[in-house]
């Protein structure tokens, strides 16, 4: 592995995976704030930021673990490990670092039992997913995708301390949102999981099984998040927003399952890739409408 100069802080500040981070922290943020206790302003930001140390600390875990792999695949070959320009064991020192640090301030902001969800939720994805259902199964991303789907469930801990059916549906949303928008990414990137031995199900099942199951995943991610439009954190904003986008994503998912490779390759997988940049926008959206269906209510609007 060829070393290419000494390592900038954007490199480590790379480690934590900062686009996944965004996600992380915008629902955690909404759920902290659409739950039904008032936070202080201060202890609700140490409380984000905590949550984004954490999930920080499970990329930088999680690139450790994954150097090897990420080494063969191309979207994934410039990360700081591979290309040499930070070592597994300073990748690993921080990320069990900010794990420690991101528990234990979050148990002191907030609660124990959000800080013993984000240790579950770093737990999760650097173990459960990165070590073991990765490399072993097809269902790495549908069971693996629980991990990214923790942050609205722990913000809301962190202003209630209990669980309740609004953070199970939020963590819903996004746990089957997870699997249609990967699998849409593994149709148009699959020789990088071929190369390097994921049994991501395009590699294991095929692209056509790939199609069926995203179409299938995509309805009942629908259901999903217009049932959350029937909890008393949604509003209007919230319910016209979730039909309207998931007609369209269930329109995309069924514009996939009609294709062939044919065609696909023909148009070197159009489809697939606006379905994906869809994706990417989906839970924005969805979050985004949830917070302003509680800044409405908050000023009196609804009532």
């Amino acid at each position: 592995m060829a070393h290419e100069g000494e390592a900038q802080f954007g490199d480590y500040f790379a480690l934590l995976k900062p686009r996944v981070m965004t996600l992380v922290v915008f629902t955690a943020f909404v759920g902290l704030l659409v739950a039904p206790v008032p936070v202080h302003p201060f202890i609700g930001f140490c409380a984000i930021l905590f949550i984004a140390v954490g999930g920080g600390a499970s990329g930088a875990l999680n690139m450790w673990w994954d150097a090897d792999i990420d080494a063969v695949m191309r979207r994934t070959s410039r990360r700081p490990i591979p290309s040499g320009r930070v070592t597994g064991s300073e990748a690993l020192a921080i990320g069990l670092t900010l794990s420690g640090f991101s528990v234990v301030m979050l148990g002191l902001a907030t609660n124990w039992a959000a800080a013993a969800l984000l240790a579950f939720t770093i737990f999760f994805y650097a173990v459960v997913y990165s070590m073991w259902l990765k490399r072993s199964t097809p269902q790495n991303i549908v069971i693996g995708g629980a991990a990214g789907a923790f942050p609205p469930m722990i913000g809301w801990v962190a202003a209630t301390g209990s669980i309740s059916v609004e953070s199970v549906l939020m963590f819903a949303l996004i746990f089957l949102w997870t699997p249609p928008h990967f699998w849409a990414l593994a149709l148009f990137m699959r020789s990088d999981y071929d190369d390097a031995g994921v049994p991501m199900l395009t590699v294991t099942h095929g692209r056509p099984s790939t199609r069926r199951h995203i179409f299938v995943y995509t309805v009942i991610l629908a259901v999903f998040a217009v049932l959350l439009a029937l909890s008393p954190i949604s509003g209007p904003v919230y319910l016209i927003t979730a039909i309207a986008l998931n007609a369209w994503f269930v329109f995309g998912a069924w514009r996939i399952l009609r294709r062939d490779e044919t065609d696909a390759e023909g148009d070197n997988y159009l489809v697939e890739k606006r379905f994906f940049r869809f994706s990417l926008l989906y839970l924005f959206l969805h979050f985004g409408a949830l917070l302003v269906d509680a800044a409405l209510l908050r000023l009196g609007v609804f009532a």
